[in-house]
């Protein structure tokens, strides 16, 4: 019976530090997963990785999912997925038109300067749509090239001082953006990023380090685990005076008839 109660009270404390675990993302690329799992232990996320056929999933406790969705968007992660200019140039058939070869160009630039501003130092994700020169109409004006950059970040970041490198590396990058007049044809937005959520505060209880929100649970689990085995103990010790009294008992019998014989 003692060990009975020991074993309950020994699940419900186990239960109480642990939780449901559920998939917080799939089929990602090992370096992907690997910034992701940095990001969330950073803020006192544990997560788990597991390796299958389609790539590494992630897995986190349930009551950790929401506070991990909020960092993970805070840092941009994970990444958008972004192809090279070679395998946007790769042809699928045996002729392009002159159509798709400049929506291919125009698509594999953008990537390759989303790419290269996203090096900066507290960039977190950026976008880039790039115009390039185009006769609408035979006769009329060229429409000369322009560029619009929208960078997400991470503060503190000086917008002041950033602003001007991206419009010199955007221009210096597309045909017709060169020299001043072009940088005046760069737009940028930068936006900062919301904060991550701030990492639960850790507490001790007994022997254990637990987070703060965890710390009422497990005072319970420990309450019920130390009343059971006081319980157990108390059960134990009636248990024994019983089978003492009782034995006692039964010498006080035998004793009078071992005198008579």
């Amino acid at each position: 019976m003692v060990k009975r109660l020991f074993s309950l009270a020994l699940c419900a404390l186990a239960l109480a530090g642990c939780g449901k675990a559920v998939v917080l993302q799939a089929s990602l690329q090992d370096a992907d997963a690997n910034e992701i799992v940095l990001a969330l232990t950073g803020q006192g996320i544990e997560v788990e990785k597991h390796q299958d056929k389609s790539g590494v999933s992630l897995t986190v406790k349930e009551a950790d999912l929401s506070r991990a969705t909020s960092t993970m968007q805070a840092a941009g992660l994970p990444r958008r997925s972004r192809s090279n200019l070679g395998e946007v140039f790769k042809k699928q058939g045996m002729i392009s038109s002159p159509m798709e070869e400049r929506v291919r160009y125009i698509h594999g630039l953008s990537e390759e300067l989303e790419s290269t501003l996203q090096l900066f130092d507290r960039v977190l994700s950026a976008r880039v749509h790039v115009v390039l020169p185009e006769r609408i109409a035979p006769g009329e004006a060229i429409q000369p090239s322009s560029a619009a950059v929208f960078i997400r970040y991470r503060p503190p970041l000086d917008e002041d001082a950033i602003t001007p490198r991206v419009r010199r590396l955007v221009s210096s990058s597309i045909p017709g953006l060169s020299g001043e007049e072009g940088r005046n044809k760069v737009s940028v937005v930068m936006t900062p990023a919301e904060a991550a959520p701030a990492p639960p505060a850790w507490t001790k209880v007994g022997p254990f380090h637990v987070a703060q929100e965890s710390a009422s649970g497990l005072r319970s689990a420990l309450a019920v685990l130390a009343v059971l085995v006081l319980a157990g103990m108390a059960y134990a010790g009636y248990g024994l005076l019983r089978n003492h009294r009782l034995f006692a008992g039964l010498r006080k019998r035998r004793a009078p008839v071992a005198a008579g014989e």
